[in-house]
């Protein structure tokens, strides 16, 4: 019979990483985000109604470039969200690498599409500005080929997953090119003080005051946050939906979905 004296006791922080693998399963990530859909949504429309009104219509026009520049209210928040969502992309790699949470796979799978649609736009809307400003739609700029590469590497992560979808490896092909596409973020960042771009510096930084008038930065930061709302909704609903799928045929899924018929 065993001594139980020498049975040590879990530490700490081994209980507080078991409760939180229990956390990330499936189940529980979609019956503790499922609620938030409808409430993210909502705030994400408000923001995004009162930024897009605000900017679009009440703005003042800017001295040099006059009501061309409102672009930037859908250009900079697509931007920069397809900027942090890779970025998410590829943290999201290595805990799937790292620790096998399956939950951290189907979250990259999700945002991924979102990711490169939004990378799509910002080259549109940038390249929309770009002609009466810089008289050309494109240039082989540092800042714009960087976010190229970037619409690639999210064309290539979402290739990978459909892929590997229905193979034992699925998800660690794109996990691996998240991680080293990652490589390219800060190139985007910094391609404008590192090379003679054509690109401008940062609308908003953490350390700098605003270049622009409060009148056009403030609804610019209505339309950001009113963006990540609506992406972490879409990403929310798009990472349940494939939990539902992956996990049609667990007791727990049926219930739902007999709950839902009712």
């Amino acid at each position: 019979m065993p001594n139980m004296n020498n049975v040590s006791s879990p530490s700490l922080w081994q209980r507080i990483w078991q409760g939180f693998l229990v956390t990330v399963g499936t189940k529980q990530f979609f019956r503790i985000f499922a609620p938030w859909v409808k409430w993210l949504a909502i705030l994400a429309t408000i923001f995004l109604i009162i930024g897009s009104v605000w900017g679009l219509a009440f703005a003042p026009p800017d001295y040099l470039q006059g009501n061309s520049y409102r672009i930037i209210f859908i250009h900079v928040p697509a931007a920069s969200l397809a900027i942090s969502i890779y970025f998410a992309l590829a943290v999201l790699g290595v805990i799937y690498l790292v620790w096998k949470i399956k939950t951290a796979n189907l979250v990259a799978q999700a945002l991924a599409p979102i990711g490169f649609l939004l990378c799509v736009i910002s080259l549109l809307t940038g390249s929309i500005w770009a002609k009466p400003t810089w008289g050309t739609y494109w240039v082989w700029d540092a800042r714009l080929t960087s976010m190229l590469i970037l619409a690639f590497l999210y064309a290539g992560v979402m290739a990978l997953f459909a892929a590997f979808e229905h193979t034992a490896n699925r998800g660690k092909a794109a996990a691996i090119l998240c991680i080293v596409g990652a490589v390219n973020l800060p190139i985007i960042k910094y391609s404008v003080q590192w090379w003679n771009t054509l690109h401008q510096g940062a609308t908003f930084t953490l350390t700098e005051a605003p270049k622009m008038s409060a009148d056009m930065w403030m609804p610019l930061l209505f339309m950001v946050i009113g963006s990540y709302l609506l992406v972490a909704t879409l990403a929310i609903y798009r990472t349940n939906t494939l939990i539902l799928y992956r996990d049609q045929g667990k007791a727990w899924v049926k219930e739902y979905i007999r709950s839902q018929n009712k």
